[in-house]
C-alpha cells in the first residue's frame, strides 16, 4: 500500500513551493529581461509551478513510468 503524506507535510511543501515560485518570478518572471524573454520564462515557471502543485495536492507523479500488470 502506498504511503500518503500528512497534512502538515503537504502544507509545508506548498509553502516552500510558493516561496521559491515568488522568488523566481521576481528574478526571471513576467516583465523581466529584454523583449519577450520575461514573458517566456514567466510562462514556463507558471507551468512548472502548476505541475508541482498538482503533484503535491493530488499525489500524482507523471514522471514515473506506468507499468501495466
Amino acid at each position: 500500500m502506498r504511503q500518503r503524506q500528512g497534512c502538515l507535510e503537504g502544507l509545508l511543501e506548498m509553502f516552500l513551493l510558493t516561496a521559491v515560485f515568488d522568488w523566481l518570478q521576481k528574478r526571471f518572471g513576467f516583465g523581466r529581461g529584454c523583449s519577450c524573454t520575461g514573458f517566456g520564462c514567466g510562462f514556463l515557471l507558471l507551468i512548472i509551478f502548476l505541475f508541482l502543485l498538482c503533484n503535491i495536492i493530488f499525489g500524482t507523479n507523471w514522471l514515473r513510468p506506468y507499468i501495466l500488470p
